[in-house]
């Protein structure tokens, strides 16, 4: 049965038609007051405001009588039980059993997975504090100062957001690495690092769940050229010293040629998109220590505790997952801007476009049909301030609904020595939430957030009725960055639920890398261009004509 056929759909869609559709946030705000506490919901340090979304207590009532029809209660319960709620795949979903503490016990078919997440973290440990400590040296003797991750997606996107996010808790260690990151298949990344790193004391990450990604493996053999046609000497010594693999295939790293003991490894049952908690974290830890690695993994918990335990009324994730089902499916909002006041979470919309879309990005359910309402809206956004001088003007003036996150912490600069310096940045912080705030504000009001005696004329209007959510934090750091993440995953998948989708798997994307192998095959060949379509075939003439001419 359709989830457009149960009880509480057709009360949303009543709702809807009787009013719901067009009502205005000013008029909900003038018709209660204390909007900002009945939406306004607090766990794991952070505070989450839906007071500025277009919705009722009685609207809220029908969406959780929605999702318990789902059976969001329950599949809460079985994913975090590790049941196999990757149904195309027959498998768990259990990033959530990478960030349980060393004493908890997650028994998964008859295997204790915690011991061996913690296996795996006290390994990756040993790696850190020896680079940390200067104590890995390259196939020279000189100790590697330079760590560069190679992957993509999952492998890329995700330890690339944290480790930007968290400049201020580098790791205190009297040697100093740097990190850097390239996953673009076309090498333009790598090829800028290349130019200047020193490959006596670079250290290179493959980073693949399948060990079989081209994009990665590709720069690694470029990465390997590299390194052997300045070092010399024997291809499997440069191996050893300068590769880290991780990967879920041991055998595909040893097969590579990278020694078994800088190999860390993580599970199947780990999406991609999910895998940052896991060994795939690797360039985090070195950025900012084991220490605060593991931080941020018990915020990450302390989110999966409130997920699990808090009712779904108090729940953030729940409630948050709510408000998206009623902004896509009755109000008609397709896109989703998320936009973060804090310069360092610059990299947080990139990865939640892939934490949402690749997992939500569904048009047939779990028993293959095609579904009839929408599912996952599109996903976009960047820093407020940056935003506001490129595509706000769209949000205040434009024709298009868009629904907006708002995040920024209430703390920061307070540890800056400098009184003088930390004042200044105070100030700069206070002016960040003040046009976060104000921003919100006019999406919400439009004209009525300014009072005035006299019209302004048609192109000064401001139509209010944006809604949105703000997340405050009181700072950005491991443990709070862990626990908004995991709101994000855990939103994902209620959502995942309640649309009855697979959150878990990505066939979406696997046709077009299976074309593309094929496709390369014809460019470098120049056997097989009749199996393709017209344009395809133009495509590929230009591409030889013009490397025949270059």
């Amino acid at each position: 049965m359709s989830i457009r056929e149960t009880q509480a759909w057709k009360a949303l869609e009543d709702q809807l038609e009787s009013g719901m559709r067009d009502i205005h946030l000013k008029t909900l705000f003038q018709e209660k007051a204390s909007r900002f506490e009945d939406f306004s919901l607090h766990a794991a340090g952070i505070q989450l405001d839906l007071s500025k979304q277009r919705w009722t207590p009685e609207v809220r009532d029908n969406l959780l009588a929605l999702a318990r029809e789902a059976g969001v209660p329950e599949g809460i319960q079985r994913l975090l039980n590790g049941e196999r709620v990757n149904r195309t795949e027959d498998r768990p979903a259990l990033h959530t059993a990478l960030r349980l503490p060393r004493d908890a016990k997650l028994e998964v078919e008859g295997v204790d997975v915690v011991d061996a997440v913690h296996t795996t973290l006290d390994k990756m440990e040993t790696l850190v504090d020896k680079l940390l400590e200067g104590q890995w040296r390259g196939a020279t003797g000189k100790p590697i100062t330079d760590v560069v991750n190679l992957g993509v997606g999952g492998s890329d996107l995700g330890p690339l957001m944290v480790t930007s996010a968290l400049p201020d808790f580098e790791a205190n260690s009297a040697h100093e690495i740097a990190t850097h990151f390239a996953s673009t298949m076309d090498g333009s990344q790598l090829a800028d690092f290349l130019g200047w790193l020193n490959p006596e004391t670079t250290l290179f990450i493959l980073s693949s769940k399948s060990f079989g990604t081209i994009d990665t493996l590709s720069n690694a053999s470029t990465a390997l050229d590299w390194l052997a046609k300045r070092l010399g000497g024997d291809e499997n010594l440069i191996k050893r010293f300068h590769f880290v693999g991780v990967s879920t295939k041991p055998d595909k790293m040893t097969e590579w040629g990278i020694d078994p003991a800088n190999q860390l490894l993580f599970w199947d049952w780990v999406g991609g998109r999910y895998s940052l908690w896991s060994a795939i974290g690797l360039p985090i830890a070195i950025r900012v220590g084991m220490d605060n690695f593991r931080r941020l993994l018990a915020g990450a918990h302390a989110m999966d505790e409130h997920f699990r335990t808090a009712p779904l009324e108090e729940n953030l994730p729940v409630q948050l997952a709510l408000i998206g089902i009623w902004n896509v499916n009755f109000l008609d909002i397709r896109s989703h801007a998320v936009l973060p006041y804090d310069g360092r979470l610059k990299h947080l919309p990139g990865y939640f476009q892939q934490l949402e879309m690749e997992s939500n990005g569904k048009s047939v359910t779990n028993d293959e049909a095609v579904v009839d309402y929408s599912t996952c809206p599109v996903i976009w956004g960047e820093i407020g301030p940056n935003g506001q001088h490129a595509f706000y003007q769209l949000l205040h003036q434009g024709t298009q609904p868009v629904a907006c996150d708002f995040l920024a912490p209430v703390n920061r600069y307070n540890n800056v020595e400098d009184e003088h310096f930390r004042g200044d940045l105070m100030a700069q912080h206070r002016l960040a939430l003040a046009n976060c705030f104000a921003q919100s504000r006019v999406l919400m009001l439009g004209d009525d957030a300014v009072k005035s005696d006299t019209t302004p004329p048609g192109y000064k209007r401001y139509r209010g009725n944006q809604p949105s959510s703000t997340m405050l934090f009181d700072s950005l750091n491991p443990a709070t960055l862990g626990a908004l993440i995991a709101l994000y995953e855990h939103k994902v998948f209620v959502q995942g639920v309640i649309w009855d989708i697979d959150s878990f798997d990505q066939w979406g994307v696997e046709l077009g890398k299976q074309i593309a192998t094929e496709t390369e095959e014809i460019i470098a060949t120049q056997q097989g261009l009749d199996s393709l379509d017209d344009s395809s075939r133009g495509l590929i003439e230009s591409i030889w004509r013009g490397q025949r001419d270059a």
